[in-house]
């Protein structure tokens, strides 16, 4: 049976998660979503107070596929995900950044959202990635960013999801209200960033779990 796995997004750079050049993606933080999540399942974010955006939803995925992290580094198709840290702001925040050297078992992390600011490697980022090596993609979804969209307060309490830290995992039948609601609200809206992310701005910054601060 599907679910839906509901968190609060504390910071949307267009990071984690990655909702751009077609698909939408979760390689970085959350990793008892990546590791729990199957095909078929659901990831909605809501937005939380450091967004100003208490109720309203960041995004939504439908996961339609899930890799690890040295597929999503190998496999050309998703290139386009790798930071590029002097290009556009959308190459700037590729997440596709993690591989793993088969022989030594040694992660390597790019000069990215999740490294230092000069590149070198973010050890407590890494160890939290990690945790998971799973990266979650969606050719089906809806990303709000920025122009989140306020979900109707019936719905919310139907779910009985109250705004926190961690997240809440829901049977797809018992969120149906929530999942049907975006699906007929936004047809037209699939797979498009209907707004840049909120910290969009920002995309050359980097963040470490550490002290839970961005650098910029």
């Amino acid at each position: 049976m599907a679910n839906v796995f509901l968190y609060v997004v504390d910071r949307d750079f267009g990071f984690a998660p990655n909702p751009f050049h077609g698909i939408c993606s979760l390689a970085t933080c959350k990793p008892r979503i990546r590791n729990s999540a199957s095909i078929g399942d659901w990831v909605v974010g809501m937005g939380g107070r450091s967004l100003n955006a208490t109720g309203k939803c960041v995004f939504a995925m439908k996961i339609t596929s899930k890799i690890t992290f040295n597929e999503y580094w190998e496999n050309p198709i998703y290139k386009d995900k790798k930071p590029v840290r002097n290009g556009s702001k959308r190459m700037v925040v590729g997440d596709n950044i993690y591989h793993r050297d088969t022989t030594t078992g040694l992660w390597s992390q790019a000069f990215s959202h999740h490294s230092h600011s000069d590149g070198s490697l973010n050890e407590y980022n890494r160890d939290r990635d990690t945790k998971s090596s799973n990266v979650l993609l969606s050719t089906h979804f809806y990303y709000f960013g920025s122009a989140a969209t306020v979900i109707p307060q019936s719905i919310i309490d139907s779910l009985k999801y109250k705004n926190g830290v961690g997240q809440k995992k829901i049977d797809l039948l018992d969120a149906n209200t929530l999942i049907s609601w975006l699906e007929s609200e936004y047809i037209n809206s699939l797979n498009l960033v209907i707004a840049d992310p909120f910290n969009f701005e920002q995309s050359s910054a980097h963040y470490t779990v550490q002290t839970n601060k961005i650098v910029l």
